[in-house]
């Protein structure tokens, strides 16, 4: 349905073919295999889309039929929170069912849906939260039971993910689970400094975390782009520090109780003694220079720092820190720590003299003196210090828990020499990598030297989306669906790595994501529409399949030449494509299944002929609306590109299917088109050009022909 529903074209047969060919575009050759046979079995077999993959699973005969009878009950321990948990979910199954039946739970044992906790769990959630639930699907029944609260909201996500359809009736199907996480910390930071984003999409952001059982929301929240919290004990710090887009603290306050009836933590970030800059336009007496001060419009690392020799910034720090303290209860606090260049400190006169005083050599020595102050004040209010990589020195507290962005061996290191650690590298939303490439990433990967003990520190990981290009229309379709890939790495057991199958479940995820509130689906047709000036972008959703933004490299190195700020509009084609669309992995495929035997006609070469010829013919029609949008006009000349490559296609397809040599040098012009077509126009790259590279080396030629260099 789903690849129907997107690409009519590419499904003109039965459909029990078309079954058969969404398994055979989106798992491996052994797992299509069993789609096959799923073509060919009872409708009420499961076929598993749950993400992530349960710890264990066992799936058995028969399923439970929903209708609307099905209500739920607790016949152990039950609150407030557990009870509001369990509402939520019944809602969300019968909106997706359309039945009307109870959402309320009640007490006692007499219902189909029994849900037995053992007790709430911790006033204050912890990292050390008990998380796992058992589920249990009978013909009779659902049951689901848990030690704590927060393992019911993961029970119930699963149970979410269960629902499937025989084409009339909504039915549950017979499966046994026993499911905990790998990782402790599964976290999502959100940059909202660079960016603002309201508090609607902080709240939808948090139910996309339920659904995929993240459970650490990190609230990036100062940096040198805009202060956003509010402080009545230093009120200058959003006043003149925030351009007025800022949260109270009632609405942080709301923010973390929304989170705690989700079973996430927040942990908020104060980034020091760098990346300051808008601490220091209400309060300047803080820096290491004279000032003046502003908000920063630009990116990068920036010169104002605080001043690590005065007394009285931390005695700021201690009233500031405890005011924080008492709006987020979460025990760890993050203190940023990173990208400090120094420079302010290597000028200043006094400090140079202190650190003389105190035998430093080096600002990371007296970056590490600061922290170990303020280590003190976290630990005064209850908190417990995170830090980015540059924080771990070799007298830095064991306290103190290291978050690496630079790899895997700095947060070993960090392991080694006693501290808990969680990794984010390669887990970096905004570098726009495929799904894919953070699915391989593990923050314990196969071939670790550490030992038990030092694997017990690495507590999990955090995907990292920075606000640089994303503002409220677009993070949902940076976040979504990919970071549910990261989700599934850091709960599943690591042998759950098969990248296409997480492709084929993860397509389904991204669905249930946007029927919870997300827009990461609906966001780019709204793009293009605006884009366009028009309803009708078909010719545009065809290109736009084909195209993704440019990473977080070459777009940084744009904006600086262009001098783009928090104030640049994000508006143009780059914002509205999706990174890593739906479309590259299943053209990828598509092409890999053809080229297995491409002799004579096959299913797969009439689809891919289907494909090239839409190429080709929506040239013109998309030229015709980028000449009545300037902002469209940027990405020509992709329409001719891909024109360009729909021919290439074809030509490929032609000599492939009928065994003929293609001419002395066809190829080496083929593959210098496709290289042409590489590079980046209005900052989006194709993403159908190493398959199509792959059907061009497939082609024998006459011989004679000159080597492909």
């Amino acid at each position: 349905m789903i690849l129907r529903a997107q690409f009519p074209s590419l499904f003109l047969h039965s459909s029990r073919f078309n079954v058969v060919l969404a398994c055979m575009l989106a798992m491996a050759p052994m797992a299509a295999r069993r789609c096959v046979a799923q073509a060919n079995a009872s409708p009420y077999a499961f076929h598993n889309t749950l993400m992530p993959q349960p710890s264990s699973l066992e799936a058995g005969s028969g399923h439970f039929m929903l209708t609307a009878d099905f209500a739920a009950a607790t016949d152990k321990s039950h609150d407030e929170r557990l009870d509001e948990a369990i509402e939520r979910g019944m809602k969300r199954l019968a909106f997706e069912t359309g039945l009307q039946f109870s959402t309320q739970p009640t007490a006692g044992a007499a219902a189909q849906f029994l849900i037995s906790v053992d007790g709430p769990g911790e006033a204050v959630q912890s990292v050390d939260e008990n998380e796992s639930y058992s589920l249990t699907v009978t013909e009779q029944g659902v049951h689901l039971s848990a030690a704590t609260d927060v393992g019911v909201m993961r029970g119930l996500a699963t149970l979410e993910q269960l629902v499937q359809n025989d084409g009339e009736r909504y039915f549950l199907p017979a499966v046994s689970i026993q499911d905990t996480p790998r990782f402790r910390w599964r976290g999502l930071m959100l940059d909202c400094s660079r960016h603002f984003e309201p508090i609607s999409v902080i709240k939808r952001t948090l139910d996309g975390m339920e659904a995929v059982k993240l459970n650490v929301f990190h609230w990036h929240l100062t940096d040198d782009q805009g202060f956003r919290i509010q402080s009545k004990v230093f009120p200058l710090l959003t006043q003149l520090g925030s351009n007025g887009q800022f949260y109270t603290q009632e609405q942080a306050k709301e923010i973390v109780a929304y989170a705690r009836a989700r079973g996430i933590r927040v942990v908020p970030e104060f980034d020091m003694p760098g990346h300051t800059s808008s601490w220091m336009v209400g309060y300047p007496e803080l820096a290491s220079a004279a000032g003046p001060f502003h908000i920063q419009t630009g990116f990068g690392v920036f010169d104002p720092v605080m001043d690590p020799t005065r007394e009285s910034t931390y005695r700021f720090l201690d009233k500031f820190v405890g005011e924080m303290a008492a709006i987020f209860p979460d025990q760890y606090m993050h203190i940023g720590g990173d990208e400090n260049n120094g420079v302010e400190w290597k000028q200043n006169a006094q400090i140079q003299a202190f650190m003389r005083a105190h035998d430093m050599t080096t600002t990371a020595e007296l970056q590490a003196y600061f922290n170990q102050k303020l280590e003190k004040i976290l630990e005064k209010h209850g908190k417990r210090m995170i830090g980015w990589d540059e924080v771990l020195t070799p007298n830095l507290p064991a306290s103190v828990t290291i978050q690496s962005w630079r790899g895997y061996e700095a947060l070993a290191q960090a392991a080694r020499q006693g501290h808990d650690g969680i990794l984010s590298s390669g887990y970096y939303l905004d570098h726009m990598m495929p799904a894919s490439t953070y699915y391989q990433v593990d923050p314990i990967p196969a071939g670790s030297t550490l030992d038990a003990t030092e694997r017990g520190r690495i507590l999990g990981g955090e995907a990292c989306m920075w606000g640089e290009y994303v503002d409220a229309e677009v993070v949902d379709s940076r976040i979504w669906p990919r970071a549910a890939a990261i989700a599934e790495r850091l709960w599943s057991p690591q042998s759950v790595d098969n990248v296409d199958d997480m492709y084929r479940r993860l397509r389904v995820e991204s669905l249930r994501l946007e029927a919870l509130g997300m827009t990461q689906i609906s966001q780019e047709d709204a793009s293009l529409r605006t884009l366009a000036g028009r309803q009708e972008i078909a010719p545009l959703q065809v290109l736009a399949a084909t195209l993704e933004p440019v990473d977080f490299g070459v777009r940084g190195a744009y904006s600086e030449a262009h001098h783009v700020t928090t104030q640049s509009p994000l508006d143009h084609v780059i914002d509205a494509l999706r990174p890593d669309p739906p479309f590259r992995h299943r053209f990828s495929m598509l092409v890999e299944a053809y080229l297995k035997s491409p002799r004579g006609r096959s299913p797969q070469e009439a689809k891919l002929r289907a494909l090239f010829e839409q190429w080709i013919a929506v040239e013109p029609r998309v030229e015709e609306l980028m000449a009545h949008s300037p902002l469209l006009a940027e990405a020509n000349p992709r329409p001719a590109q891909l024109a360009e490559l729909g021919g290439i296609g074809m030509e490929a397809l032609t000599y492939l299917s009928t065994g003929q040599a293609a001419p002395a040098g066809w190829r080496a012009s083929q593959l210098a088109a496709i290289d042409a077509a590489e590079a980046p126009v209005a900052l989006t790259r194709f993403d159908v050009l190493d398959p199509l590279r792959s059907m061009v080396n497939a082609v024998e030629e006459s011989p004679g022909a000159p080597p492909v260099q």
